[in-house]
């Protein structure tokens, strides 16, 4: 398939437009601190403790953010290239190893930044069976430490787990899950404690996941507004960038701020009545990650056939699985978070059970199921999600394609798709 450049996507929200400015002066500023000054900082994904750097004041790159850097900026297929020009498998897992893929490119003349700097340490819940390899390989390239965190195996199948994840999460987690998180957490503080020259201090923790649960709340109640209002008055373009770019400095001031400004302005579009298509008469449903590199995808339909993609996990996702009732126990209430991160996101019963709820709680018509063929942990659940789906009448369409690899994505295919699949299910 030949590659399209990607289209830019619709912004419709004042806010939208304020996130983006502070994201790209936290960038400049991130730049200066870990480039132009030399500041400590880390390399993390983004199902790790970030709560735990941000309560030290260590600079973090998210993996997956800095993966989405690079893809914006029409880079990732050079880089891969490159990867395998080296003798690396042309199916590498792509969004967890494209970071490793600038670093090896080598080429500061391409690179955002002229490339990464050496970090503190890289940090890695070891969700799948590549991870350790691409960290530690991108860690011995950096000449850096690879703090691995274990992601133990989860005995509770609960399909309903979103349903009591904020009080109850002790249980629903499993109490040996949170020990075995608590107790690698203190081994990643004192890493950073003795490469660094600072202090982890848990009244700050305490504060700051108190702010992430007032944050997230505002979050929760937008989405509930969006789910629930006829027409959808707030497309995916403008949820992820409301929702992720706060949740990248989750606790901040900054971010409760905004979260707030977002949940105001979703009510106020619902409350006049302000659709993003003129003629919405089909509610879609974005299972897994943002094509980064085609934002315009996703606002393709809205008014050729007045399909409006109501729904994506960044936002709905906020409410069960960051606010946690603290009980006095910040540092339990912060491993119950990580601990399951990416299992209810990827992995049945979890990632089925609360999707169809979802697809229930938004009137969803159908949906669309990124598959990213060389991404194993995006693939887990897919098949059994789409099964339990379509059982709970919901049509879904699988793409095959990958979420920063913009090699075998065509624009006005992937659009053509779609219409072709809503025409065959009779919605349109």
């Amino acid at each position: 398939m030949s590659v399209e450049t990607g289209q830019r996507s619709r912004k419709d929200l004042a806010c939208t437009a304020a996130a983006s400015a502070y994201q790209k002066a936290f960038a400049a500023d991130l730049k200066r601190r870990v480039v132009d000054e030399g500041e400590p900082f880390v390399v993390a994904q983004a199902d790790t403790p970030h709560e735990i750097f941000h309560a030290m004041d260590i600079p973090l790159i998210t993996n997956q953010w800095w993966s989405a850097y690079i893809s914006a900026k029409q880079l990732s297929s050079r880089y891969f290239d490159e990867m395998a020009a080296r003798g690396y498998p042309a199916n590498s897992c792509k969004y967890c190893s494209l970071g490793l893929a600038c670093t090896l490119a080598n080429d500061p003349a391409t690179a955002p930044w002229g490339g990464l700097p050496k970090p503190t340490a890289l940090v890695a819940r070891l969700t799948c069976d590549c991870i350790q390899h691409v960290f530690g390989q991108w860690a011995e390239a950096l000449d850096t430490d690879f703090f691995p965190i274990e992601a133990p195996a989860w005995e509770h199948k609960e399909p309903n787990w979103f349903t009591r994840s904020r009080d109850q999460w002790e249980e629903v987690y499993e109490p040996d899950r949170i020990s075995l998180m608590i107790e690698e957490m203190r081994d990643l503080i004192a890493l950073l404690e003795r490469k660094t020259d600072r202090r982890f201090d848990e009244g700050k923790l305490r504060h700051l996941m108190a702010r992430i649960n007032e944050q997230e709340t505002y979050i929760a109640e937008a989405a509930e507004m969006i789910g629930s209002a006829r027409p959808c008055p707030v497309s995916i373009a403008d949820q992820m960038p409301n929702t992720m770019i706060p949740q990248w400095h989750r606790g901040s001031d900054w971010a409760v701020a905004h979260a707030k400004r977002f949940r105001d302005e979703v009510a106020e579009r619902v409350a006049a009545g302000i659709g993003v298509s003129s003629n919405e008469r089909i509610r879609l449903m974005w299972i897994g990650a943002g094509v980064w590199h085609d934002p315009g995808f996703y606002q393709a339909l809205e008014e050729r056939m007045g399909a409006v993609f109501v729904w994506s996990m960044y936002m709905p996702f906020a409410g069960p699985q960051y606010i946690r009732e603290l009980h006095d126990r910040p540092m339990d209430a912060l491993a119950s978070r990580i601990c399951s991160m990416n299992e209810v996101l990827h992995l049945p019963p979890w990632m089925n059970g609360w999707m169809v709820s979802e697809a229930a709680r938004c009137g969803i018509d159908a949906a669309i199921m990124l598959v990213p063929p060389d991404n194993r942990l995006s693939q887990s659940g897919t098949t059994l999600t789409r099964l339990a789906l379509q059982e709970a009448g919901v049509p879904v369409l699988a793409l095959d394609a990958d979420m920063v690899d913009a090699k075998s994505w065509n624009h006005d295919h992937m659009v053509g798709l779609v219409q072709d699949f809503l025409q065959q299910a009779g919605l349109a």
